[in-house]
């Protein structure tokens, strides 16, 4: 147990639209050194790193990194769609428990372009040809709907007609991460909206409008990973530990029942959160604070239940009770999540990973969770990879 790896230090820069940002490099730099800062650690002790983006050319990571410095050390890019940067920091803490580093960097950046995210390559097979052939045999055709909208869209639908969830419900949560993100700086949208606004915004797909989809945006964040043992040899903070992560793909279910919410990762998320609970010892019940993928209204409403914070079924009723916010059980998405601060598909996991850092050392300022001591990430990509990752505060 003394041997978990611990986040030594975090960097985020401020997450901007496409039409404000600098690029990827500028971006990247200035996370990479920012987290070395808040660890107090020189690059020249770093022995690893993770780069992780989804957008851009190979060795991108070997470019941002070479900004710091050229040190020699294996620089690995990672490329898991939006849980590129989870998948980064599942590598580092792995490399860290492992032995085969004591001193790892994760870093994830993304330098997107205006408007819904497309395929990039119209020549080969595309890895979201299942995800398309069951929303197609389910939906019928949707015309020129984005994808994502699609699916995640579609996954509101069917869990709404399964429960009689109303419309309401799912824009409520957008109303709650705007409320949150006004205390967030890096935040992209910090301005509050009402119910009504939300729904009358533009339709999407199924229960989503325009202020229920999570923006295109550009940004960088990074983290320390290192060794108990590290740490202390070189004076580090090592009270934040991962005290247990896991990594989860599609099974057969996610594609043979024709169920949507399954199809948008319902099961990645359940098994990931069951296996790490089941290592930390620590059950949902215990969770004050937690960073989820809320790339749409609709999906972080299923993953309440995914994650176990709510029963089946019950993710209504948790919504009006204000039991996601502050003063209710558990506090999702304190950062304004992905509908509000942002998500710049490889940086957004080691976002999460650094507001979650700052909420267990108490230094989340007006987003504070009073009394925090552990903190529980998910992260998911589809196509399809599931992160879900749970931090403990430590002597």
């Amino acid at each position: 147990m003394s041997q978990r790896a611990r986040v030594a230090g975090v960097g985020l820069v401020p997450f901007s639209t496409p039409r404000k940002s600098k690029t990827y490099d500028e971006m990247g730099e200035s996370a990479v050194r920012l987290a070395l800062a808040d660890a107090g650690v020189e690059y020249s002790l770093v022995q690893q790193a993770y780069a992780g983006y989804v957008y851009g050319d190979s060795t991108s990571g070997q470019n941002v990194l070479y900004r710091t410095g050229m040190t020699g050390i294996p620089v690995v890019n990672v490329n898991n769609n939006c849980s590129t940067g989870s998948s980064a920091l599942w590598l580092a803490r792995q490399a860290v428990e492992s032995g085969t580093a004591d001193c790892v960097l994760a870093l994830g950046f993304e330098q997107m372009q205006r408007g819904a995210l497309d395929a990039k390559w119209d020549d080969r097979p595309t890895p979201f040809e299942r995800f398309e052939a069951v929303a197609e045999s389910v939906q019928g055709d949707t015309g020129d709907v984005p994808m994502a909208a699609k699916l995640f869209g579609g996954a509101g639908a069917a869990y709404a007609q399964r429960h009689g969830t109303a419309p309401e419900v799912f824009a409520r949560i957008s109303v709650k991460a705007r409320k949150h993100a006004a205390g967030n700086p890096n935040a992209v949208f910090r301005d509050p909206v009402t119910v009504e606004e939300v729904l009358g915004s533009p339709h999407i797909f199924g229960p989503l409008t325009r202020l229920q989809c999570c923006p295109p945006t550009c940004g960088a964040a990074a983290a320390v990973v290192c060794s108990p043992d590290f740490a202390r040899a070189h004076g580090l903070d090592a009270s934040v530990e991962i005290a247990a992560q896991a990594m989860t793909t599609d099974r057969p279910g996610s594609f043979d029942q024709r169920d949507m919410t399954k199809l948008v990762g319902y099961d990645m998320t359940v098994s990931a959160a069951q296996a790490v609970y089941e290592a930390a010892g620590i059950g949902p019940e215990d969770i004050p604070v937690v960073e989820l993928h809320d790339c749409f209204t609709t999906n972080e409403l299923l993953s309440y239940e995914a994650l176990g914070l709510t029963p089946e079924g019950t993710a209504e009723k948790f919504v009006l009770d204000g039991d996601n916010t502050y003063g209710g059980r558990v506090v999702t998405n304190p950062s304004g999540g992905l509908l509000s601060k942002g998500h710049p598909l490889g940086a957004t996991g080691l976002a999460q990973c650094a507001e979650l850092t700052w909420q267990l050392r108490g230094e989340a300022g007006a987003r504070q969770v009073d009394g925090a001591k552990v903190a529980l990430q998910h992260n998911l990509g589809l196509g399809g990879a599931c992160v879900v990752s749970l931090y403990r505060k430590v002597d």
